[in-house]
Order: structure tokens, then sequence, then C-alpha cells
């Protein structure tokens, strides 16, 4: 049974399932642009939208390109739901306990959250936050430091081999979410669940006690 002082939660398919949004989402781009969809498929996942974009289509405007797909986000928000569980373990932490670490933009991450009436963190880490998204470390470690941790000191919670990388090679112990799809053909992480009906918190002083399910 793990102890951690912190957890850190990746959004879209880890505390939400947003699939039939994104999906819809980026299959109509593709489409609009000439691009091969499941070319996009295979890189989107836990990537910030311009890293996305900035690999399957180098000749556009990736900036020009985000911003159209984020505004046009934001107005398609149905389908979002809850991770079972997430809301009734989100309620047990603290706010300085936890953050979430997202690709998405600030703005259309709080509004995931509210849609899927999901606590809303006192600590976020955007996609408009670092210079450098997942799979680079940098976003789980300004996650922590948020927290007034290090990433050691974490557990983070994630759906997409990019964002386990980050969290890895950032220090943080990791529990791939397989609830929406999750999966991670690397072994970085060291613990899986469906969703958070299969976690335990108990509050033991500074530290979280995680008990998941069947260990």
């Amino acid at each position: 049974m793990p102890f951690a002082r912190g957890l850190l939660f990746d959004m879209d398919g880890t505390l939400v399932d947003s699939r039939p949004c994104i999906e819809k989402l980026w299959q109509d781009w593709a489409a609009e642009r000439g691009v091969d969809y499941q070319q996009i498929v295979q890189v989107m996942h836990g990537r910030r939208g311009i890293e996305t974009i900035s690999i399957v289509a180098p000749h556009l405007d990736a900036n020009a390109e985000v911003a159209a797909l984020i505004a046009k986000e934001m107005r398609q928000l149905d389908g979002t739901v809850a991770i079972a569980g997430a809301a009734a373990l989100l309620q047990q932490l603290a706010p300085e306990q936890w953050a979430v670490v997202t690709s998405a933009p600030r703005e259309l991450a709080l509004a995931k959250l509210a849609y899927a009436s999901l606590p809303l963190p006192k600590y976020l880490i955007g996609a408009d936050d670092v210079r450098e998204g997942k799979p680079h470390p940098a976003p789980y470690q300004h996650g922590a430091t948020l927290l007034g941790l290090s990433a050691s000191d974490c557990i983070a919670f994630e759906d997409a081999g990019a964002g386990i990388a980050s969290a890895h090679h950032a220090g943080a112990a990791v529990c791939l979410v397989t609830a929406a799809g999750g999966y991670c053909d690397q072994n970085l992480h060291q613990w899986t669940i469906a969703d958070y009906t299969q976690l335990g918190i108990t509050q033991e002083h500074a530290q979280l006690r995680l008990t998941f399910a069947g260990a």
C-alpha cells in the first residue's frame, strides 16, 4: 500500500471521459485539412494540441489551428462525463493535496471539470503554463511544485503513454486509469485501475495512504 504527500491528475481520460467530443473534433479537423485521422490518433493522446498539429501537419500555423479547435471544443462539451468515483475521491482530499496536470488549456480544462460536476482544483497546470508539454517531464514537475512538493512525493494518475512518460521522468510514481480506454505499452507505471471505485484513500498524518482493489 503506497503512501504519497500529493496526487497529480491528468484530466481527459483520467478525471473525465471526453472521448466523443475529442474524437469528433479531430475527425472534423482532419477532414477539413486533408490530414489522415489515423495519423492523428497515433500521436494525440496526452499531448497538447499544438504539438499534435506540429507533428501531423507541420505546414500549418499550429497556433492558429489550436485556437480554432479550442474555441470549437468549448462549445461542444456534450458527452463529457466524470470517471466513476472521481468526484468522491477529490472530495476526500484537501485542496493542497492535489493538482490537475493537463495538456488542455486552463479555460477548457476548468470548463470540462465543471461540466462533469467535479470539484475544481486550487492548483492546475495547463497547456499554456509550460513551454514543453507531455511527454516532457516539465508539466508534472510544475504540478508538484505548486503543491510545495517534489514529484517523487506524488502519485500521478494518467491514461496515455505521453502523460505516463512525463510523470515517470519527472520522478512520480504512476497509476494507469483505463476507464476511458487508457493504455500504455511502456512499463513505466506501477499500478492500474479501471476507475476510482477501485482506489481507497486514508489520511495518515501528512501523508495519503492508497489502497488499490485486489492489492
